[in-house]
């Protein structure tokens, strides 16, 4: 899944950073917690489309922050791999039961968990439109390919940021990107853009699209999300 953001539950830094750097090199963003409340802080305020979940964590364990997350309205549908020493029999089918959609075992072949972790995807794949497909959200309109925007039928004039700024989180509704990461995508990881001028952008935008309603939405401490 492209652009897929992945939640990593594990309090052992050198197994977090093999995660994060694999991870990264195929294109997958992540946010890390070391435990499973931070995990659940996470998850409220920047709702991920996967979790790699370790079961040995200090505090809440694995076993039970699935269950929580199964249990919630909210968290129930995001797919769930955990990450885990435990190979017994037992412990895996205890797992699955749980609701996890993979288990892996300790010491694991980053290739393979990359392998099992895009067969997540594709069993749980959530329709994202692509680059060159028009978008329509409430009253707002986005044609891509007439780098068009109309509010109820009406021509919003956007200069060419502020279109692949709204284009790019319109096609992402409900993710949560830094600043950095709307730079990287809509400029280029070679380009020098202030987090000021990012959020610039985003005020004349919620201008210019102020009759469709709020439609992007700023996340603290974190950045911005297109409501959808």
């Amino acid at each position: 899944m492209e652009d897929a953001q992945i939640l990593i539950v594990e309090d052992e830094e050198d197994i977090l950073d093999v995660l994060k750097y694999n991870l990264h090199k195929v294109g997958y963003r992540t946010l890390e917690a070391p435990n499973g409340e931070t995990a659940r802080n996470l998850i409220r305020e920047a709702t991920p489309n996967l979790i790699l979940l370790d079961l040995m964590l200090p505090g809440i364990n694995g076993l039970d922050l699935c269950k929580i997350l199964k249990k919630d309205e909210v968290t129930k549908g995001i797919p769930l791999v955990m990450l885990t020493a435990k190979s017994s029999e037992e412990d895996i089918v205890a797992g699955l039961e749980m609701g996890a959609e993979d288990y892996v075992v300790k010491p694991f072949s980053p290739p393979v968990l990359l392998a099992r972790i895009q067969n997540v995807f594709c069993r749980n794949q959530k329709s994202i439109p692509e680059k060159g497909s028009s978008l329509k959200c409430g009253s707002l309109e986005i044609h891509p390919g007439r780098h068009l925007a109309l509010v109820d039928g009406q021509t919003v004039s956007l200069t060419p940021t502020e279109f692949r700024i709204l284009h790019f989180l319109a096609r992402h509704p409900g993710w949560v990107y830094t600043r950095d990461q709307i730079i990287d995508a809509t400029h280029g990881e070679n380009y020098i853009v202030t987090d000021r001028a990012i959020d610039v952008q985003i005020v004349g935008l919620r201008k210019k699209l102020e009759a469709s309603g709020n439609l992007i939405e700023t996340v603290r401490g974190i950045g911005y999300r297109f409501k959808g």
